[in-house]
This record gives C-alpha cells, sequence and structure tokens, in this order.
C-alpha cells in the first residue's frame, strides 16, 4: 500500500475518530450542562449522573485514541498545534479534568453543599468544554494565520483572534446540538418526570438548534473554504443532506429513534467537516501552500503501515467492549435504583 493511499486512509480514520467521539461524549456533554434544568431534587440529580456513570470515561478513550492518532499519524500537526494553541487547549484539559474528579467526588460526602458545589463543577465544564470544543474546530475549519519563514511554519496569531465570530457561532452549535443530544439521552435513560422533562427539554432545544445549524452551513460557506470540495464532488452534498435530514427528522421522532438521529445528525456534521478540509489538518488563512496537511505532516509509510495492523486488530475489539458495556447497562436508570447499596452511585 503507497503513502498516499495510507495518508489518505489515516485522514479518513482521524475524522471517523472525532466523529465518534462527539458522539459519544456528546450527550455526557450534554447531560451534564442541562442537570441544574432539569432535576429538581437530588434524586433526580442522582439519576441523571447514574445515566452516565457506567459510560462517561469508556466514552473519552476515544478522545484520547483520537489525539493518539494524530500524534502517531500525523506528528508534525501535532506538534504545531499543541505549540500554537496551547491555552485553548489546557482550557478544554482542565474541564475534561475536573468534570471526571466532580463525577466521582460529588457522593464521597454526605453534604448538600459538597453534592451541590460538584454539581455546578459539572454544568460548567461540559458547558465550555462543548463550546471551546466549538471553538476549536471552528478555527480550524476557518483556517488560522499559518506563514512559512525560513522553511518553518510559524503561527502570526494570538489567542484573541480565535475568538471571531465564526468560531464563536461554531462553538454555540455545539453546544445547542450536544445539550439537544443530551436531553434526547435522558429520554430514554430515565423515566417518570425526569423523563418527561427530558422529552419537553429537547423540543424546545430544536428550533434554536435548527436555527442555529442554518446560520453555521451559511455562515460556513461565507467564512471558510469548506464547501470547495464538495463542488469538485458534488456526491459528497449527500453527508450534508443526511446531516440536516436526520436533525429535521429527529424533532419528530420519540426516544431510541430520536436519539439515533441524533447520533446520525453529530456523525455527518464532523464528517462535513472533515471532507470540506481535505487533505488540510490545519489550514492556513494567509496562503493555501502554508497550510498542514496529511501529504505534509505525516509519519513514514513503515509506520502507518503497522499503525494500520494495530488498528485492524484493537479497534474491533474496543468496539465490541463498548457495545457490550451498553448493552450491560441499556435499561433506563430509576430512583429506585439508586436507592440499591449494590448499585454504584455518584
Amino acid at each position: 500500500m503507497g503513502l498516499d493511499t495510507l495518508q489518505i486512509i489515516w485522514f479518513a480514520l482521524w475524522g471517523l475518530l472525532w466523529a465518534v467521539y462527539f458522539m459519544l461524549d456528546g450527550f455526557d456533554f450534554g447531560a451534564g450542562v442541562l442537570l441544574p434544568f432539569l432535576s429538581e431534587s437530588e434524586s433526580d440529580r442522582r439519576v441523571i449522573i447514574n445515566t452516565l456513570g457506567p459510560v462517561w470515561d469508556g466514552n473519552e478513550v476515544w478522545l484520547i485514541t483520537a489525539g493518539g492518532a494524530t500524534f502517531a499519524a500525523f506528528p508534525t500537526t501535532y506538534a504545531y498545534m499543541f505549540s500554537w494553541l496551547y491555552l485553548p487547549l489546557l482550557a478544554i484539559l482542565f474541564c475534561l479534568i475536573f468534570r471526571g474528579v466532580a463525577f466521582e467526588f460529588r457522593g464521597k460526602r454526605d453534604s448538600a453543599g459538597w453534592r451541590k458545589g460538584w454539581d455546578i463543577t459539572i454544568t460548567v465544564s461540559s458547558l465550555l468544554a462543548s463550546l471551546l470544543f466549538g471553538v476549536a474546530f471552528g478555527n480550524i475549519f476557518r483556517g488560522i494565520p499559518i506563514n512559512m519563514v525560513d522553511g518553518q511554519f510559524v503561527y502570526e496569531g494570538n489567542f484573541f483572534l480565535l475568538l471571531n465570530p465564526y468560531a464563536l457561532l461554531t462553538g454555540v452549535f455545539f453546544v445547542l446540538l450536544f445539550s439537544y443530544h443530551g436531553a434526547l439521552w435522558l429520554n430514554c435513560k430515565t423515566t417518570g418526570a425526569l423523563e418527561e422533562r427530558a422529552g419537553k427539554m429537547a423540543k424546545k432545544l430544536f428550533i434554536p438548534l435548527v436555527v442555529v445549524a442554518v446560520a453555521f452551513l451559511a455562515m460556513t460557506f461565507v467564512s471558510t473554504h469548506l464547501y470547495d470540495n464538495f463542488f469538485k464532488m458534488p456526491v459528497f452534498f449527500i453527508v450534508i443532506a443526511l446531516c440536516v435530514l436526520a436533525l429535521l427528522a429527529s424533532g419528530f421522532m420519540k426516544g431510541v429513534k430520536a436519539f439515533a438521529l441524533s447520533c446520525v445528525t453529530i456523525i455527518m456534521t464532523v464528517f462535513t467537516g472533515i471532507i470540506g478540509l481535505f487533505p488540510n489538518l490545519i489550514p492556513s488563512s494567509i496562503s493555501p501552500e502554508f497550510s498542514l496537511t496529511a501529504y505534509n505532516t505525516s509519519s513514514s509509510q513503515y509506520t502507518l503501515t503497522i499503525m494500520t495492523i494495530v488498528v485492524l486488530i484493537f479497534v474491533p475489539i474496543v468496539l465490541v467492549y463498548q457495545i457490550w458495556t451498553y448493552y450491560i447497562f441499556r435499561k433506563p436508570v430509576a430512583p429506585e435504583d439508586i436507592a440499591d447499596p449494590e448499585v454504584e452511585t455518584y
């Protein structure tokens, strides 16, 4: 298998890993954002958090895998990205750390104040992580000011340039998309009044999400070059069409069907961006010649070949394990479940 083919394969895998991560951790973020809005009692809060307890850390394996794939397959991009975007990436990392600690620590003391503090941490960290991921990918879609000086890539921007209107709109889009995704998850995974409130919240979020999604697609056309690849190969417009249709259809479905369509929406959203980016991993807003691509920042052919073999062996194992986990914990969480001393609670 030639180097060019391997670079394309790993670019596609890179996009797939991010799509799977956002599909899975997206409902975690969304449920965390909605925690204070859907819960009316400590019982409700414990139910919401226990719907995430068995799966949230497994979901974040895909983030580690996406980061690891970037490091191993495109080490130059990884090095420059963590150098240029150190502050925003560090902010995301801290959000994920505090969020994980909050899940594990909130039930360690029998104190209302203690639990309230960690609940606020879950909500704020989930909201900020969603927003920052959106801002990060908005900047990647738009391109950042990369120049070439003496044969070296040089970043000519700063932190505040990352807070441009398009990136912020993408951040808001991610927050609404994940919140909607989280509401549908809770509608499937809870019972009684909490289930009803989650369903009603999903309906309330649907219209704002559609409006922001339309604005995002329109501003993407104006502010980025993502549509160039679609116009070169119009067959790829099927991805955008599937994204739009899945989102619209989810608003008219209930339960598992609505959640599944939300999953499709997130995957197609990510692949819309990935297809539009190709072959760029981080495009330059100064000149296309200065972009970090799958071709000029990849590892050697030997490295990519070994990585492909490893992926073919281990990814199916991870998939089987995670599918098994979701199957085992497939039933909704009821208030009486969290009163069972043999069931782990948060």
